[in-house]
C-alpha cells in the first residue's frame, strides 16, 4: 500500500468500502477524528484517486436480471484502431457491465447480465458478434454467488 496513507486513511477506506451513505459525523466518530478533519480527509482521497466515486449498488435479481454469464470472446487479428472500436462498443452496450483483455485462448471476457437465456442466446447473435473482431465466444453462465464484493482488500495477509 502506498506510504501516503496512514492508519487512519485506511480505515476510513475500509468503512466508506462497505457504506458509504455515513455522514461525515458518523463516520469522524468511528475512526477518533473530529468532522473537519475527517472531511478534510476525505477530499484529500477523492483528490489523490484513492476514492474514485460512491455508488448505490442495487439488487440485479430484483431489477430482472435472474442470470449473469461471463462471455469469454475470440479475436481476429486488429488493429490499434479495431481495438479502439471494439472498447467503444462495448462502453456502449449497458448490459455488459464489466469487460477486460485477458490472456490465453481466448482475448477478452465481458460480465453481461441477463433477464434469461433466450434473451442472452439473442443478445449474442444480435450484439455480441457483431463487435468488431469478434470471431468466437464461449460463454459460462453462474448458478449462484458464493461471494461478490466491490471492496479491495486493504491489508495484504503475509504468506508462508
Amino acid at each position: 500500500m502506498p506510504s501516503t496513507l496512514d492508519a487512519i486513511d485506511t480505515r476510513i477506506l475500509e468503512i466508506l468500502q462497505q457504506d458509504a451513505s455515513l455522514s461525515t459525523a458518523d463516520l469522524a466518530e468511528q475512526v477518533g477524528l473530529s468532522q473537519s478533519p475527517c472531511w478534510r480527509r476525505i477530499q484529500r482521497l477523492r483528490e489523490d484517486g484513492y476514492i474514485k466515486g460512491t455508488v448505490v449498488l442495487v439488487d440485479r435479481q430484483k431489477l430482472g436480471f435472474a442470470i449473469q454469464i461471463f462471455a469469454q470472446l475470440k479475436m481476429a487479428a486488429l488493429s490499434d484502431e479495431d481495438r479502439a472500436s471494439f472498447r467503444f462498443a462495448v462502453e456502449d452496450i449497458p448490459e455488459i457491465t464489466e469487460c477486460y483483455a485477458v490472456f490465453g485462448e481466448m482475448d477478452a471476457m465481458l460480465k453481461v447480465l441477463a433477464p434469461d437465456l433466450t434473451w442472452y442466446q439473442d443478445f449474442v447473435v444480435s450484439t455480441l458478434l457483431k463487435l468488431p473482431g469478434v470471431v468466437d465466444i464461449r460463454s459460462i453462465i453462474t448458478l449462484a454467488d458464493s461471494k461478490h464484493t466491490t471492496a479491495v482488500p486493504l491489508h495484504v495477509r503475509a504468506l508462508r
